[in-house]
């Protein structure tokens, strides 16, 4: 699969972009992200395009959040904006930077969440060879989740995947909040998830941090997906973590279980898909989250090792 351009200078991409002549002629400060800076950019000739950036080291949180936006963008079933480049400057601004067409805001659609619940269903349902050859799970490169190492090495199944990539690096992370009854619940969970969780299907592409923040609606009043941790697993999860800070509406859910994608047994399983959030949170934010993450685990495995 072709990649996102990479370019070494904002200037560069530009000029690439929009021709030999193309200059800033204003940069306007954009506040709602928590972990980069963003801006509009109107150049001189009138076009505008929205850029994030952040320090020359943070560079491959670009790269990757572009590779995330751009698989999302080829399955050709719901809005996410264009990556037109990214890179590192080291110039005027000499930090890494990420180049998007500008996604203008409006005013939503009546059916909005009954869309953006059949869309979803069609990207899950999308082709991911792609992205991972032979049915696999994991993705072609590793990325973020927040502002932590998400890892996608490739796994023949979704469970073996959702156990060394997702729970056993969070775990091993967050090794010093937990005592010893914990820790043997851990490690019977881990030896056991084959008994709360299930193969799918088929793999899905997932955004892989599907909240409300991560939903912003587009100047055609339908939803459009940004800051994706896009990986490919079960599309349980994707579903599961919609669900985890308040959820939303109905209808998204009605429109997406009318697909027929979602096992009537699902919620079994949602919260220990989201236990991989709580703990990237636990150990992001630190032990407000731990009460969250114990009952999950012990929800699990009452019994102990």
């Amino acid at each position: 699969m072709m990649k996102p351009q990479y370019f070494h200078s904002i200037e560069d991409a530009l000029a690439a972009l929009f021709g030999s002549g193309a200059a800033i002629g204003k940069a306007e400060r954009v506040f709602g992200g928590d972990i980069n800076d963003s801006y509009v950019l109107t150049l001189t000739d009138g076009h505008c395009v929205f850029v994030k950036a952040n320090s020359r080291e943070d560079a491959a949180f670009f790269a990757a959040e572009a590779a995330g936006l751009d698989a999302i963008a080829r399955t050709g079933t719901v809005g996410t904006p264009q990556v037109l480049g990214y890179g590192a400057d080291a110039g005027r601004m000499g930090r890494s930077f990420l180049l998007l067409a500008l996604v203008s805001a409006g005013r939503r659609r009546k059916d909005y969440w009954e869309m953006l619940g059949q869309e979803l269903a069609n990207m899950h349902r999308a082709d991911t060879g792609e992205y991972m050859e032979g049915g696999r799970y994991g993705f072609f490169r590793d990325n973020y989740i927040g502002m932590r190492d998400q890892i996608n090495t490739p796994r023949e199944g979704w469970i073996t995947f959702f156990r060394d990539c997702r729970l056993m690096p969070q775990f091993r992370y967050a090794a010093g909040c937990f005592d010893r009854k914990d820790r043997q619940k851990i490690t019977w969970l881990l030896d056991h998830l084959e008994k709360f969780l299930a193969e799918p299907a088929y793999p899905s592409l997932l955004h892989g941090d599907l909240w409300a923040g991560n939903v912003m609606t587009g100047d055609d009043g339908r939803a459009w997906l940004i800051d994706p941790a896009a990986y490919v697993g079960h599309a349980e999860a994707d579903i599961a973590m919609t669900e985890l800070f308040g959820g939303f509406p109905a209808a998204f859910y009605d429109a997406y279980k009318e697909a027929g994608i979602l096992q009537p047994d699902y919620g079994e399983r949602r919260d220990l898909y989201n236990l991989y959030h709580l703990l990237n949170h636990l150990n992001m934010f630190g032990g407000s989250y731990l009460a969250s993450v114990r009952r999950i685990v012990y929800r699990y495995a009452p019994w102990g090792a």
